[in-house]
């Protein structure tokens, strides 16, 4: 009996310690961009490079002004986690078309938008997010968005 994590479970593990380098004081997400079973990239949700994270100005915008989880997504200084993934590869000049993304909480509709352009064919994520937007435009664009569970993984054949 094989006793190794699957691809899902091994990718997901991934997402999960990514997200601990996030610096968001409301919700730590990470993401992983997979191509051919190898990371392309990595990102966690946080401040552009050289801007103070909400810790370092004294607390979270969003939570000063009482904006629920999954609005206004413009009201925040923090990058999310897809987002950064996205550029990364973008900054490393690696494609991303046809890749599977791992990430902790399913993508805000910015994100989601991001995800269809970028070319990435597969979501898998651990957690909802509350964001129906974006749900219905992934399903429009044909994009398999895939809720992990640890009890039922898919078969390494999916990826």
């Amino acid at each position: 009996m094989d006793k190794r994590p699957s691809w899902d479970e091994y990718f997901m593990e991934m997402a999960e310690l990514t997200a601990q380098r996030s610096t968001c004081l409301r919700r730590h997400v990470g993401a992983v961009i997979v191509k051919d079973k190898h990371v392309v990239t990595t990102g966690y949700n946080g401040a552009p490079k050289g801007i103070k994270h909400c810790a370092e100005r004294g607390g979270c915008l969003r939570e000063e002004r009482n904006i629920p989880s999954g609005e206004r997504h413009e009201l925040c200084r923090a990058l999310h986690a897809e987002q950064n993934a996205i550029i990364q590869a973008a900054a490393q000049g690696v494609s991303v078309e046809g890749a599977s993304i791992y990430v902790t909480h399913q993508p805000c509709v910015i994100c989601a938008k991001m995800i269809i352009n970028a070319g990435i064919k597969r979501i898998v994520v651990r957690e909802g997010y509350p964001d129906e937007l974006a749900v219905d435009i992934l399903e429009e664009a044909g994009i398999r968005v895939v809720k992990f569970d640890t009890d039922k993984t898919l078969p390494d054949s999916v990826l």
